[in-house]
């Protein structure tokens, strides 16, 4: 390694960022520099402190709260600066002093060793999309709670829904129509229906916002070619999308499954194999998108008259790819479920090839600018 690099490590907080330098030389040792304030004008003038020998600089500190800010910051002067995933740090099991100082020293030295994993940091469009999409995922939450609260006090009144489905206009007659004695309750009962009509609204909102930002976004084209698959409608292609990225960043489909924690575990030694539960690493509402609509393949292959829609305009290698997918992912839950796997065994292999065909369309897109 050439002494005229720099490797700065950053612990970043809301308010202060604390920095160590570790040069070029692995046999030199790191160095606390100190504590700066959290914003433009600091980082501006300790870029200017550390590079006036004409040494290049790179920069590492851990994704977290504080977002993209401080790389977009560094980036735009001209400098290296790395996100680091925070799960992928190696540490030392009898450490338990944790300080500032500390962290930094640790970056500073870690990435000066090429121990850190970086993660992809999206552009400041894609981010806002993502942010879109992840609001709207929140309001989805909002209303499966309010209609639990909602049902739960209903049913500690002994008033129980005998129809075919809950929350269809005949179910919310049926709410209009109760009647408590005493007042207290009314009113109790009107104010869990007011919740759950503004979470209904607030979601419905987003979810048009999404369908008028989409047009304009660099990956409308591979959200568009998503939706050929079974089970990836909008809401699932604009969730993988905004979660995982341009899938041609990935250069073999394995990658993606083990991005988003799809791949089985393992704790082998010696002789012995022993495979365990999906990892679960990675990006958690991908993963749950995936999932939910993998259960759609247990169901025969066909292409119903919503999915001929959706695929008008697109590529033959799309159209043949999707149907692929479609072909061997029902025969494959047919069999699975036929050897008696579990289903939610089944339908976890089953998001797991998902990947693999969407990774196929990925490859297929390039996105707009």
């Amino acid at each position: 390694m050439s002494k005229s690099i720099k490797y700065i490590g950053l612990d970043v907080h809301k308010k202060s960022i604390s920095v160590a330098v570790a040069s070029g030389g692995l046999r030199d040792a790191e160095r606390y520099f100190g504590q700066i304030d959290n914003t433009a004008g600091a980082l501006r003038k300790l870029s200017e402190q550390l590079s006036r020998d004409g040494v290049r600089l790179c920069f590492c500190y851990e994704a977290g709260p504080c977002g993209y800010g401080v790389h977009r910051q560094l980036t735009a002067l001209g400098h290296d600066c790395d996100v680091v995933a925070p799960s992928l740090i190696p540490r030392k099991p009898g450490e338990r002093v944790k300080t500032d100082r500390r962290d930094a020293l640790m970056l500073a030295r870690l990435h000066r060793a090429g121990e850190l994993s970086p993660v992809w940091v999206p552009d400041a469009d894609h981010e806002a999309m993502r942010d879109l999409v992840r609001a709207r995922a929140v309001s989805v939450r909002d209303v499966r709670r309010a209609r639990q609260r909602l049902s739960g006090f209903l049913l500690r009144h002994g008033r129980v829904y005998c129809g075919a489905k809950a929350w269809t206009l005949a179910h919310r007659r049926w709410l209009s129509r109760l009647a408590f004695a005493h007042p207290a309750q009314q009113i109790v009962l009107q104010d869990y229906i007011n919740a759950v009509e503004a979470a209904e609204v607030r979601r419905d909102g987003l979810m048009r916002q999404i369908e008028a930002l989409l047009p304009h976004w660099s990956l409308a084209p591979l959200v568009a070619a998503l939706q050929a698959m079974r089970g990836v409608a909008l809401v699932v292609a604009v969730t993988l999308a905004a979660e995982v990225g341009d899938l041609r960043r990935f250069e073999h489909p394995g990658h993606l499954m083990a991005y988003l924690g799809l791949v089985p575990s393992e704790h082998s030694s010696g002789g012995r194999r022993r495979l365990g539960a999906i990892t679960k690493t990675g990006n958690a509402a991908a993963r749950r998108a995936l999932i939910e609509g993998a259960w759609s393949y247990q169901l025969p292959a066909r292409i119903s008259r919503a999915r001929l829609s959706r695929m008008e305009g697109l590529a033959k290698p799309i159209r043949d790819i999707a149907w692929k997918a479609e072909v061997r992912l029902c025969a494959r839950y047919r069999r699975l479920c036929a050897s008696g796997k579990p289903s939610n065994l089944v339908v976890t292999a089953i998001a797991r090839e998902m990947l693999a065909f969407a990774w196929a369309i990925g490859q297929q897109i390039e996105p707009t600018r």
